[in-house]
């Protein structure tokens, strides 16, 4: 286990944020994963990290924060939250964010205080959301296993047994039972870039999804729009994975275009809520219908963020035959269940996924047709059956999906 661990630093600072020599290292960890952050930050200095700083945090505690403070108190962001990030921009840092969530932890919470909390973050670090956003910051996100997400997701073992088998599931999708696990993520880099520059060439005006779920749904997307894999590029011209596993070729859609109804084929967990048996219907681009069986209030707070969470900002293309589909369980993570299904993103769009996007204002953008908001929350669309056609600027169709999986 002590082998595994490094070996998943060592993807985490190596594959991850691509840490170069002097930089500095910002790591974001719940208390919980102290051993997970404790590796990072070795894996770090012994790559040539000129400093490491950890800001721990801790889900119980902000659980209690959510029942004994009030809406005020709870949007009050304190200004060592706001240095820190600053400090990390400041010095051209590079910045590690580990998840270690508790499904279900806020079930029993006020979803409004829940939604005020991290609208007020989201404008308190808005500095710092929009530099990871056009990528002028490597970033990655990373997982580390607990006994209560272990024993959600298997509910019929003990917890000693439940958390080893979650290791082996993150050992699975992580790539970490190849040998050369490194050598590994090249190979699903290239084959992630390959199927990216196929859709940047086909000149793609609009894609068609269906399946037997209910999912009917046509999108179009902006001219110079750009599909990308594992690798994404900073400002400064380094690779870097934002997402640790991945499975996706992603871009943003044109925010005006979305028509009809897609069908949630994961529940999706959101602070904690798990949001079950959910579809959500556009119409020119906006959200105009939604129904849940469970979650319905923190699903209505999600998109009733701002005039940008009621549209897309993300297109995400995956084939069902993937290692996290493959493994037949469900994670309650957005980070491992976004990577088992074709998804959408409501809210923010990556500025990064149309060309010279980067340098666009914000109102370029919008003319563009890329979406802005506060939010940016990931949902599983993709099933077994799901068919995608895409329409291309000379009329031409070509097959993307079908049977759930790649054709291209």
């Amino acid at each position: 286990m002590d082998k595994k661990l490094n070996q998943y630093a060592e993807l985490i600072i190596k594959q991850g944020v691509n840490l170069q020599k002097g930089e500095l290292v910002a790591i974001a960890s719940p208390v919980t994963a102290a051993e997970l952050a404790e590796a990072v930050a070795e894996a770090a200095y012994k790559n040539g990290a000129r400093k490491v700083m950890v800001m721990w945090n801790d889900s119980k505690i902000g659980k209690l924060a959510f029942e004994y403070e009030d809406e005020e108190s709870l949007t009050e962001v304190p200004a060592h939250a706001v240095a820190s990030r600053d400090y990390i921009l400041d010095n051209n840092g590079v910045y590690i964010s580990i998840l270690s969530e508790i499904p279900g932890l806020l079930k029993d919470v006020d979803a409004k205080k829940v939604s005020a909390r991290s609208r007020a973050m989201s404008l308190a670090l808005k500095r710092f959301r929009d530099s990871t956003n056009v990528n002028a910051t490597r970033w990655c996100l990373a997982a580390y296993p607990n006994g209560d997400w272990a024993k959600k997701m298997f509910p019929d073992l003990g917890e000693e047994e439940a958390l080893e088998k979650q290791w082996n599931y993150f050992h699975k999708t992580l790539r970490l039972d190849a040998e050369d696990y490194l050598g590994a993520w090249k190979i699903h880099q290239q084959n992630l870039a390959r199927r990216s520059k196929f859709l940047n060439e086909a000149k793609i005006k609009t894609f068609r999804y269906k399946n037997s779920a209910g999912t009917d749904f046509t999108v179009g997307m902006p001219k110079g729009y750009i599909f990308t894999g594992a690798v994404e590029k900073s400002r400064g011209g380094i690779d870097f994975t934002a997402n640790l596993p991945t499975e996706e070729v992603f871009s943003s859609p044109d925010k005006n275009t979305a028509e009809g109804t897609l069908v949630a084929a994961l529940p999706l967990v959101r602070n904690g809520v798990i949001i079950e048996n959910f579809s959500i219907t556009f119409e020119k681009g906006r959200i105009v219908d939604f129904k849940t069986e469970k979650g319905y209030d923190t699903l209505k707070e999600i998109i009733e963020t701002d005039e940008g969470s009621h549209r897309l900002g993300e297109i995400a293309l995956i084939g069902y035959d993937s290692p996290i589909q493959n493994l037949k369980a469900l994670f309650y993570e957005t980070l491992f269940d976004e990577n088992a299904s074709c998804h959408f993103a409501i809210g923010r769009a990556f500025p990064t996924c149309l060309e010279n996007g980067e340098n666009m204002t914000r109102e370029e953008l919008s003319a563009a047709g890329l979406n802005d908001s506060l939010q940016h929350v990931d949902f599983m669309v993709g099933t077994k059956d799901l068919s995608i056609v895409a329409t291309t600027e000379d009329g031409k169709e070509i097959q993307i999906f079908r049977d759930g999986n790649w054709v291209i």
